[in-house]
Order: C-alpha cells, then structure tokens, then sequence
C-alpha cells in the first residue's frame, strides 16, 4: 500500500470501518509511512475530542422568550374560525370567509349580494400576505439552487464512486475477474454479464498493455471495467453506454484529478469512457489517444466479436 492508496482509508481506519485485511496492510503502512502516520495522529485526536467535547443544553425558558420578543402579528398566530357544518345556511359559509379576512370597508360584491373583502386590509391579512410572499422567495430560491448545484453534486458523488472503486480495487487485490492480454477472451467474458458489449483492445505496442477486465457498481450500476498497464501503474477505464451510469457526458468537465488520481472523461463509439489512474494525466491522454485511433481504424471490429 502507497500512501495514495492509504490516504483515503485514514477516517475510515480510525472510526473501525475497514475490514481486518484491509486494517493490517493500513497498520503495515503506518508503521513506515511517518507523513500518513501523523495525518493518522490527527485524525484520531480529532475523534477524541468530538467524543469528549460536553452537551450543552438550552436553557428551558428560551424558547418562551424568543416567542416574547418576536413582533406581535407574528408571535400571536391568527385564530381559525371552525367552518360551518353542512347543516347550517349559505350565510354560515360567508360569515366563515369574511371571518379569514377582515374587511376595513371595501370589497367586492358576490352575485348573491356578499361582499368580499380585500385580502391586503387587516393586520391578520398582511400577516398572511407577509408569509406567503416569504414563502414563494424560498420556492424559486430553490428551485435554481437545485437547478445549479444538481449537476455538479451528482459529477462530485460519482467520481468519489470511481475513485473509491479504483482504490478499492488495488488495495483488495483483487482487481481482475478476468484475466488475459488478448480481446477476443476479455470481450466475450463481459456477454450475459451486462447489457452491452463494451469495445476492447490490447494496446501493448502503444505502450498500455491489456491486463483483463473486471465488473464494479459506479453510479449504483453494474459496469465494465478494462484494466490496463502502464510501466508500473495500473489505469481502470469504465465504459458504459451514456446515461446508464453517472452524470451527462455534456454537464461540466470533471475535475483533472481527485485524491491524488488522474482523471478523464470522454465519449467514443458510443460509450462514455471513464479513466482513473495514479500515473498522472499524460497517461491517460496516451491511453485515449491509442484507443481513438483503434476505434477509428476498426469501429466495425470493435462491435464485433
């Protein structure tokens, strides 16, 4: 474990959520990482003292004062009439109507002769107009909060979701479910095991050696994932069709890297193409750079067999 790897899992070590094997290789790490040991130091100080910190409770009679000083019209809530029963007059229902607003005058007058008065005349009724024009300006303010946020929070949780799956991953050991350098036995591993067949291509001579496949849920979906070398790293390239997995591929750039690990998003043969590597960003322009020009050459091929 390198300390990229171990980074991550500090919060996780601390408040015991790792499991045995994981902890051990993270307590192997520590004891000859002096940097993560202290972030680790850290960490556990911090625990401590949330865990340690005193309670304190609000006084009982605050409440009644905060009530005691808030504006009249506002700390009295308007009384409701109770509505007229079914048996009682037409002008039951009328006098409950005129009862919700009080009229200082004016109104407009019904077909039956009533009169209706203006809502805006009367404390009670600027009360009302009061809260419900607060409560419209909270509705759009929220509206074009989610509106704004939506896209980048839903990019920000699923590319935690492929960092943690390419993390996980190497620190389990077990990153392959299948195992081969050659297309033709790594592409018909994934049939029956997805929905689509993702493009595969060994690109040894470029540099970036197929090493297999494996399946990981990013997004809360099951997805392909190629695993390929480069010198002594590993890139994990997610390929799913678009909209199966993750935020639109036309929403903002991902960020370049995340927790130390390089990232890329593009779109190809009709597959979005996720890549996450610790070998930096000019691997990952390599390794798309190799497979553009694979998929170019044969895009027939690569819906083959």
């Amino acid at each position: 474990m390198n300390c990229n790897e171990a980074r991550p899992l500090v919060d996780a070590s601390v408040d015991r959520e790792l499991s045995p094997a994981d902890e051990w290789r993270m307590r192997e790490h520590l004891a000859g990482c002096e940097q993560c040991r202290r972030a680790a130091d850290d960490a556990q100080a911090i625990s401590r003292m949330i865990r340690s910190a005193p309670y304190h409770r609000a006084p009982a009679g605050l409440a009644a004062r905060v009530v005691a000083a808030l504006p009249a019209t506002v700390a009295e809530p308007a009384t409701v009439p109770p509505p007229p029963s079914r048996g009682r007059a037409a002008g039951g229902w009328r006098d409950w109507v005129r009862s919700w607003w009080p009229s200082s005058g004016g109104g407009a007058r019904g077909d039956a002769g009533w009169s209706v008065p203006i809502p805006n005349a009367g404390p009670r009724a600027a009360t009302f107009a009061w809260f419900g024009g607060a409560l419209l300006m909270l509705c759009a303010l929220a509206v074009i909060a989610t509106l704004h946020l939506r896209g980048p929070a839903a990019q920000a949780a699923f590319v935690d979701d492929l960092v943690s799956s390419h993390v996980r991953a190497q620190i389990s050991g077990r990153d392959l479910d299948v195992i081969s350098t050659d297309r033709h036995t790594v592409k018909p591993w994934f049939n029956g095991r997805i929905d689509y067949a993702p493009p595969v291509f060994d690109l040894a001579q470029e540099g970036f050696a197929l090493a297999g496949g494996r399946l990981d849920y990013v997004g809360r979906e099951r997805v392909a994932v190629l695993v390929y070398h480069y010198r002594k790293h590993v890139i994990d390239v997610y390929v799913f069709p678009p909209g199966a997995s993750g935020p639109a591929v036309s929403g903002a750039a991902p960020p370049p890297s995340s927790e130390g690990y390089a990232l890329q998003r593009w779109q190809a043969a009709g597959m979005t193409w996720w890549a996450v590597t610790d070998a930096g960003a000019d691997a990952i322009d390599g390794l798309r750079a190799a497979l553009d020009a694979r998929l170019a050459a044969g895009a027939g091929e690569a819906h083959g067999s």
